[in-house]
């Protein structure tokens, strides 16, 4: 696991613990003695004041964006630092991008696919409960049907597989545009402060960029055509 990079997430409940540093000592030590040999000190730390049964949290949003930017892991002391609900973890999950997030107590799960896999089935509760009620639903449409009651109508285009492949190629281009927007979105507080600190074109944003390590999509390093691609797609959201 030498050379991974990680994002650290510490979360308090409290303004007043926040100010004292009660808990989040303790959370840092964990991270740093979890990363001893691993890659300490993080790319990024981040410290949310916050009460675990928020969902919107601005400080977890930055160390998502940020583990996306490095391709970095999120690394958090506790499982119950980041969510005690199943379907936020989830969406943290999803939103670390492919190196996932791992938590000190569990070190048996490890980073990356794996881990990223092992975490998801934590949130099987939530699902195991959608999953009652789409039996319940398919359940009542059956009877329904059972009792002569029309449901729906003829799919357009069923049987046309050009349309299908046609859906298919739309469907991945759009999920394309969205990963594009969502990676701009996140370079845009970056870019800002490299404006702010005097980069004015487009090569001195790449060599910003670059500077602090940050990899382009594909993982290479940034040019200003590069650059100029994000600017158009953060003009255009």
């Amino acid at each position: 696991m030498t050379g991974r990079k990680w994002v650290a997430y510490y979360r308090v409940s409290t303004e007043r613990q926040g100010r004292s540093g009660l808990g989040l000592d303790a959370q840092r030590e964990a991270v740093r003695a979890f990363l001893a040999g691993k890659g300490w000190p993080p790319v990024q730390e981040f410290t949310e004041v916050e009460s675990g049964k928020r969902a919107d949290r601005p400080e977890l949003a930055k160390a998502l964006a940020a583990c996306r930017l490095h391709g970095a892991t999120l690394v958090v002391a506790k499982l119950d630092r980041l969510a005690r609900n199943t379907r936020f973890l989830l969406s943290v999950v999803e939103g670390t991008g492919e190196e996932g997030v791992v938590f000190c107590d569990l070190p048996s799960i490890p980073p990356g696919a794996v881990g990223k896999f092992m975490v998801t089935q934590m949130a099987a509760v939530a699902e195991l409960e959608a999953a009652l009620i789409s039996a319940r639903t398919k359940a009542a449409l059956a009877a329904a049907k059972a009792r002569g009651v029309t449901l729906g109508g003829r799919r357009e285009g069923a049987g046309d597989l050009s349309r299908v492949a046609d859906k298919g190629r739309a469907a991945s281009a759009t999920l394309r545009a969205s990963k594009a927007r969502q990676r701009a979105a996140d370079l845009s507080g970056i870019i800002a402060d490299l404006r702010a600190a005097g980069a004015a074109s487009l090569r001195d944003l790449a060599a910003g960029l670059n500077a602090r390590s940050i990899p382009t999509p594909r993982g290479g390093a940034w040019s200003a055509v590069q650059v100029s691609r994000v600017l158009e797609r953060m003009a255009g959201a």
